[in-house]
């Protein structure tokens, strides 16, 4: 089951989650253009879209997109941001009421979300929003906690001031969407990702995390205080860097 506070612990993290929030690397796309014969053509549900990260790259590649999103913050932001693009709709809904009519879409993808989703009555919604043949894609970018002293850090610090971290940390995710498929066949494809940053671009990468605890919390000042000592260990030239290994798993629901 989701956490009771899935849908609004994002709210007051939008414009760090804009700002600082990673991408997905091309070879996403290349690879379901290989593999699942993805097309300009095939509309897609981007569910949970956000502020439309993984929405953006879809639209780019032509594809009709309807961004299924619950937080109001979130989702006014995606609008904003994707403006541009006429073949975006977006949506009031969530994975397991998305409103979409039955045999409406081709894919069905979810980055960086699935994990809140209530796996079963998701899935349930997903079968029935899907074309005969249709694809669901589940996206995770999974930072790396070991390859470099920063990074080592950086997760005692999470360790130590996270609100709830243990409980969505990566690992936790990375099996739980392996059962959205079951029992149907599924893929999985790993691809390499980074992002750099100065001391004000770790904080704001930080703070949009849904588990560092606010402003009001007691624990934000001694929070960010470790994250600067951190970093002042570890930047080289001023900077520091997230390295991740994204994620892609793809199967035919429908």
């Amino acid at each position: 089951m989701p956490a009771p506070n899935a849908t609004s612990r994002f709210s007051d993290r939008v414009e760090n989650y804009v700002r600082y929030r990673p991408g997905y690397p091309a070879q996403v796309i290349q690879e379901l253009q290989d593999q699942c014969g993805l097309a300009p053509s095939h509309v897609v549900a981007d569910i949970a879209s956000g502020t439309g990260i993984w929405t953006r790259m879809l639209l780019e590649n032509g594809n009709p997109v309807f961004g299924v999103e619950p937080n109001t913050e979130m989702r006014e932001a995606g609008e904003r941001l994707l403006a541009a693009f006429p073949n975006f709709t977006s949506i009031a809904g969530t994975a397991e009421a998305t409103t979409l009519a039955d045999r409406s879409v081709d894919f069905v993808t979810a980055a960086q979300a699935a994990h809140w989703f209530d796996r079963v009555r998701a899935r349930r919604e997903f079968v029935r929003i899907l074309k005969p043949g249709g694809w669901l894609v589940l996206l995770w970018n999974e930072r790396l906690t070991e390859s470099t002293k920063f990074l080592r850090d950086y997760e005692q610090l999470l360790l130590t001031y996270g609100t709830d971290y243990e409980d969505v940390r990566h690992e936790r995710t990375t099996d739980a969407m392996k059962e959205f498929f079951d029992p149907a066949p599924f893929q999985e494809r790993a691809f390499e990702m980074r992002q750099e940053f100065d001391c004000a671009g770790v904080e704001g990468r930080l703070l949009s995390s849904s588990y560092a605890p606010g402003p009001d919390d007691p624990q934000h000042a001694p929070m960010l205080r470790e994250l600067r000592r951190i970093f002042d260990a570890s930047a080289v030239g001023g900077r520091v860097a997230f390295e991740y290994k994204t994620r892609l798993y793809f199967g035919r629901l429908g």
